[in-house]
């Protein structure tokens, strides 16, 4: 059974930075895009980036330039390193794992990040 569990949320003011860790539990970690989604208060869901087992990125836009998508196979962690932050940034963060084979997907509980103006 895969779990994963976010660290590393918090209230920033804008510009500061945050990096979200995603501990995967389970086996096969390679096997899976991990990825990370938010979601702001009244509105949906969003992806905010993935990353294949061999380091292919790919980014919203509004992230670009900002954001950073890393995993470590090794240690079965992804992450995400969060500069520039914006109050618009502000949203409940989601670690996301899809089994590439299977297409089983997989959510962490959240972490909040908020970033005061």
């Amino acid at each position: 059974q895969v779990q994963l569990v976010e660290s590393g949320g918090g209230l920033v003011q804008a510009g500061g930075s945050l990096r979200l860790s995603c501990t995967f539990s389970g086996s096969s970690f390679t096997a899976y895009l991990m990825g990370w989604y938010r979601q702001a208060p009244g509105k949906q869901r969003e992806l905010v980036a993935d990353i294949t087992a061999g380091g292919i990125t790919n980014y919203v836009d509004s992230v670009k330039g900002r954001f950073t998508i890393s995993r470590d196979n090794a240690k079965k962690m992804a992450y995400l390193q969060m500069n520039s932050l914006k109050p618009e940034d502000t949203a409940v963060y989601y670690c996301h794992g899809l089994q590439l084979r299977t297409h089983m997907n997989y959510w962490g509980q959240g972490t909040q990040v908020t970033v005061s103006s």
